[in-house]
């Protein structure tokens, strides 16, 4: 189980150093020389690859029911993988930013995939525990990449940072070996007797299985119920103010993400202390997330979430106020961090509880695909402010308003009777 579980970390690592690095990079590109990359540009390249992670997600599924989690998992990381490869030897921008659009398409189908095979291959009373501690491989990937920008960049360069992303591809070999096929596609697939020698493998009950399997199938003309659920009268307001906290949350994780390094560089600050605060901006949200959550089980979801956006508008702001001593400006970005990045996670978790179990499911599902409005949005309107040589202050005033919104939303959702949610 270890090993499956140690499979599924690693390749969500890779995933989030993946889409990390470009951000850390970011700053290096804009100065080489043969591309003359505008800001523009650069925020448009940095849009391509979540764009492709939205097409690898939607149809991860498909993929999916034909090859298996197993094999859909090992040919998403081999896929993105060579696609580092191609980013460390492109000729031009247009190449570069075709192969990241290329590549999310495979880190689109990582995440799902990876999280569905750590939950399953998991005892039922660690599923919960198990699926944070497998996710939280993302934001170690983005920290291991600012990490490796900091010690490497300025002295090898952006190409072996891409170089670096490539390393995924000596571990296939591994999952080709080791990682074991989905019990539940087996059953779909009817090869009961494979299903039944990786059961006794792991000593899991088959029967749990066969009866999840009966489950779905019951179940599938309540999933499309589900998605009229969501427009329903009692539920179409939360619904839409949901989606809004989505959108605006994405915004500011993905455009401070992309752009904090060359914002903070083009304030006066090292490349390495530019690069400094995406790490800390990323371990302090990976930290945060888990304690929001616990304050969340207390307190509610709502008002934890509401708090967050308000702390990451509010530290933006004060980032425009001059410049501060730099332990406060670590502080602030830190803050930041963990209202934006860490609080995705506590509003992942306030969805599932919001809807009945039948809608839940398409719910989270919805919220995640519309929130790739901002995902994309989210750098290019930096970029765009950038090129156009608008003042700095007006980027950080954009996740300013971004988190203002955010707050906003999620306290015009509706509150349920009798319930802290």
């Amino acid at each position: 189980m270890y090993l499956i579980l140690s499979i599924c970390f690693f390749c969500i690592l890779a995933d989030g150093y993946d889409l990390g690095i470009y951000g850390a990079v970011l700053p290096s590109l804009l100065e080489y020389q043969p591309w003359g990359l505008s800001a523009a540009q650069a925020g448009t390249i940095a849009s391509y690859a979540l764009f492709g992670m939205l097409i690898g997600a939607i149809f991860v599924g498909t993929i999916t029911d034909f090859i298996g989690r197993k094999w859909t998992l090992i040919v998403c990381v081999t896929f993105f993988s060579l696609t580092m490869i191609g980013c460390a030897l492109a000729t031009s921008p247009e190449i570069f930013g075709f192969l990241r659009f290329i590549g999310g398409i495979g880190l689109g189908g990582v995440i799902p995939t990876a999280s569905a095979l750590a939950v399953e291959y998991s005892p039922p009373h660690r599923r919960s525990l198990n699926y944070v501690l497998m996710f939280s491989g993302y934001s170690f990937g983005t920290v291991l990449g600012a990490i490796l920008a900091i010690l490497l960049l300025d002295s090898y360069g952006w190409r072996l940072m891409f170089w670096i992303g490539a390393l995924p591809l000596l571990v296939v070999p591994v999952m080709i070996k080791f990682l074991p096929e989905s019990v539940s596609f087996l059953l779909y697939r009817n090869r009961k007797e494979e299903a039944e020698a990786i059961c006794k493998r792991y000593q899991m009950d088959l029967s749990f299985f066969m009866d999840q399997e009966e489950k779905n199938k019951k179940d599938s003309e309540k999933e499309k119920k589900s998605i009229k659920g969501l427009f329903s009268k009692q539920y179409l307001r939360a619904t839409l103010f949901i989606w809004l906290v989505y959108v605006m949350g994405f915004y500011l994780v993905y455009g401070l993400n992309t752009w904090l390094p060359q914002i903070m560089r083009e304030l006066g600050y090292s490349l390495n202390s530019s690069l400094s605060f995406l790490l800390v901006m990323n371990f302090t949200a990976g930290v945060g997330a888990i304690f929001a959550s616990t304050i969340a089980d207390r307190l509610g979801s709502k008002k934890v979430i509401g708090v967050s956006y308000v702390l990451a508008a509010i530290c933006a702001f004060c980032l425009t106020l001059g410049a501060p001593p730099i332990a406060v400006t670590y502080l602030l970005v830190g803050i930041a961090g963990f209202g934006s990045v860490g609080n995705t996670q506590v509003m992942n978790a306030f969805v599932t509880k919001y809807y009945p179990a039948h809608t839940r499911a398409t719910a989270l599902g919805w919220g995640l695909g519309i929130g790739r409005i901002g995902a994309i949005s989210g750098p290019i309107l930096v970029g765009v402010l950038l090129s156009m040589n608008v003042n700095l202050i007006w980027s950080f005033y954009t996740f300013v308003i971004a988190g203002v919104i955010a707050a906003i939303a999620i306290l015009l959702v509706p509150n349920k009777k009798g319930e802290i949610i």
